[in-house]
């Protein structure tokens, strides 16, 4: 299994690989920079290899530096139609709570599925098909009824950013549809997306804080301003920035996205089991307490985006204890999904179905059938020596379903609610 940049230096994780073509390429994308560097100082010792040999023609024909400044050209341009659509309302004189409901997804999802359509160079058929659904999605959610508290609203703007990722999860996998390992990079790419965007809002908040702070020192008044532009314009641009990062500079979060995981995966299982126990002991209904049954819909959710997010760590040769502990976690997670699954038929049974019961009952047997399909080939991989990319093929091939779910509930429940 291969070894990460954690344990082992890259030149001689690079002389381990040499004959292990899928193993230099996971290098190679865990760290560019560092790769092509080791690869040169080490190339004398291995040139006499064919793998070797083809990598030094690949790597003398890439130049980073050229990609990266293109990269970031069009970064900073797909940035500025991004705050362009998010000033839209103050443009067009729109209110805001008719606006951001329906069309925050129209702010970043079509900027990042051009720079992956790019990236890709995906076909002008897929570019097309991708424009198409983009453009009919900002069509249909703005011709609702502008009833903000309905409930078919609300479900059709959650889910319809929902249905856009998976069309951006499209555009990034156009090269290799099929291939469960760029299905793994893309939910790979969502967690060090997460990391890194909230890493620029923290830094962009804390320099905020200080501009606001040495203004009102002064008795300059900026804060209108620097809320309306700077501010939202930082936001729009914020998940651009950390995906031209996770990118060009993967050292920068390749090295604390297995912290996190590792980390949080058990601080989870330990937290759960605890409020589980917790539930049991103060008799918690979530039968009869509607808002009860909705947290732990959401704990469900947060648990399963964890664990789907942490079988990156597997890929790259997580340890034994942590394939167990996302074991555990996924049979709880069984637990609870059974609890909310039974609480909403309960409900259904009692007072009919509603949108919000029906999309909740079918989202809830999906994810039971996904987290089920998960815990028996994680038992596999942890007490049978299962191959691990049969174990990523049995979580990636799944995540159309979503998508396709998504759809469902964001265009056809209006129709039939």
């Amino acid at each position: 299994m291969l070894l990460t940049t954690n344990f082992m230096d890259m030149k001689s994780l690079i002389l381990q690989n040499i004959n292990n073509p899928e193993g230099l390429e996971k290098l190679y994308r865990t760290n560019k920079t560092s790769f092509r560097k080791s690869f040169k100082e080490v190339y004398s010792e291995i040139k006499g290899e064919l793998p070797a040999v083809f990598w030094y023609e690949r790597l003398k024909h890439d130049h980073p530096v050229v990609t990266q400044g293109k990269d970031l050209n069009l970064i900073l341009l797909l940035s500025v139609i991004a705050i362009f659509i998010a000033k839209l309302p103050a443009i067009l004189n729109i209110e805001e709570d008719i606006f951001y409901p329906r069309n925050i997804a129209f702010i970043v999802l079509p900027a990042l599925t051009a720079y992956f359509a790019w990236k890709r160079k995906m076909s002008l058929t897929g570019i097309l098909f991708c424009a198409v659904v983009f453009i009919l999605s900002a069509v249909y959610i703005n011709l609702i009824p502008s009833n903000n508290n309905s409930d078919v609203f609300v479900l059709a703007s959650i889910h319809l950013p929902l249905f856009l990722w998976s069309v951006m999860g499209y555009s990034y996998i156009s090269d290799a549809p099929f291939d469960p390992q760029k299905r793994m990079s893309f939910l790979q790419y969502n967690g060090n997306l997460i990391i890194m965007t909230g890493l620029l809002i923290i830094a962009g908040g804390a320099f905020s804080a200080l501009t606001l702070g040495m203004f009102s020192l002064i008795n300059v008044d900026i804060e209108e301003f620097y809320v309306n532009y700077i501010i939202i314009g930082g936001l729009s641009m914020a998940p651009l920035i950390a995906t031209w990062l996770v990118h060009t500079s993967p050292q920068l979060v390749d090295k604390i996205a297995p912290v996190i995981a590792r980390i949080f995966t058990p601080l989870v299982l330990i937290t759960l089991t605890i409020y589980l126990v917790t539930v049991v002991i103060t008799g918690k209904n979530p039968y009869q307490d509607r808002e009860f049954l909705l947290l732990f819909n959401l704990m469900l959710i947060a648990v399963m985006a964890i664990i789907v997010f942490s079988f990156a760590e597997i890929s790259a040769g997580a340890s034994k204890i942590f394939i167990y502990q996302l074991g555990l976690l996924a049979v709880l997670a069984i637990f609870v999904n059974g609890v909310a699954l039974s609480a909403i038929i309960f409900r259904i049974s009692e007072w009919g179905f509603t949108p919000n019961r029906t999309a909740v009952l079918g989202g809830n047997i999906l994810i039971l059938i996904h987290l089920l399909i998960v815990s028996y080939h994680l038992i596999k991989t942890s007490f049978n020596n299962q191959p691990v990319p049969i174990l990523e093929k049995a979580v990636t091939r799944y995540l159309p379903v979503y998508g396709l779910w998504a759809a469902i509930v964001a265009f056809v429940f209006p129709l039939i609610f």
